[in-house]
């Protein structure tokens, strides 16, 4: 395909190091890039729900952003993706600068969570002020629903009147709803017109086939080959059935041991000789004997 959007693709919703005192591990950035890379990402998103974005301050993100922006140049055509939404307005408005003034691809916004009840009104004036303050001519962002986490989404009409305001600044969405149905919505109201990636890697073919146009999603950091592939043969014209059914097994056994963070970071030092990098409160590590048994369980589908 031709026509795809300069961001479409396979991201993994990336895990954010830490050390065992919960700060920032940014010696392990370049091995967690090239990583990610090798194994098909077309690139990453920072401080998404799966890099605990919530649980960072201001500083703490332009420091990891930096950092990342860095190491990037390493990797000719991998794209930073970077998460900047939070309830303020003005602070969100600072780290969407930030992302763009440090050369990223584009950020993903999630709505100003902590008001539930706001309405399709409020929340265009929102991300109006924020594209208009903070994102470039030629910058591309991207709404991020994920109402199981935030409480509060993109209606399909709030999304038709973004992309009408800022055809090219407001990018599309990422869908985290983990709803097949929703997929298909946007589809068929938007088609091509509003950049789609999706969330869920169970049905990922679904919503290629909805006119999705990739994929973040957090077990990407395991298991983005069986994503890449579901992704090159769709592009090629060929039948992902097979690859998207194992994809889909693999993500059921990791959802048994959600919430993503602790257990991915524990996966990667077992299976791929990552760093044991922890977690920020209040998130906990899993135990041994669940790391045990959830690395049983996701070896025993390895092919």
């Amino acid at each position: 395909m031709t026509d795809l959007h300069p961001l479409a693709g396979v991201y993994a919703a990336a895990v954010t190091p830490l050390k065992l005192d919960s700060t920032l591990d940014l010696e392990a950035v370049p091995v967690l890039l090239r990583f990610l890379a090798s194994r098909g990402c077309h690139g990453a998103l920072l401080f998404g729900t799966t890099g605990e974005g919530p649980s960072f301050s201001p500083k703490e993100r332009e420091t990891f952003m930096r950092s990342v922006r860095v190491y990037r140049q390493q990797l000719p055509g991998f794209k930073l993706l970077a998460g900047t939404g939070t309830p303020s307005l003005s602070e969100s408005i600072d780290l969407t600068k930030l992302a763009f003034d440090l050369g990223y691809n584009g950020v993903v916004v999630l709505p100003p969570y902590y008001f539930r009840k706001a309405t399709d009104e409020g929340l265009f004036t929102w991300f109006s002020e924020l594209i208009k303050k903070a994102v470039p001519t030629k910058g591309h962002l991207l709404g991020y629903h994920i109402p199981s986490a935030t409480g509060i989404g993109f209606s399909l009409d709030l999304l038709a009147r973004l992309k009408d305001a800022f055809p090219t600044q407001f990018a599309g969405i990422k869908d985290s709803s983990h709803d097949e149905s929703f997929a298909t919505a946007l589809g068929q109201r938007f088609g091509k017109d509003l950049l789609v990636l999706n969330g869920t890697d169970s049905y990922f073919h679904h919503a290629l086939k909805n006119h999705a146009q990739g994929a973040i999603t957090a077990p990407a950091n395991l298991i983005s080959e069986g994503l890449r592939e579901i992704w090159d043969l769709y592009q090629e014209g060929k039948d992902p059935t097979e690859a998207q059914a194992r994809v889909a097994q693999q993500r059921h056994i990791l959802e048994k041991y959600m919430p993503f963070p602790p257990i991915l970071k524990a996966l990667l030092h077992r299976l791929h000789d990552m760093p044991r990098w922890s977690v920020k409160p209040p998130l906990e590590a899993v135990s041994s004997e669940l790391e045990d048994q959830a690395l049983k369980d996701f070896e025993s589908l390895q092919v």
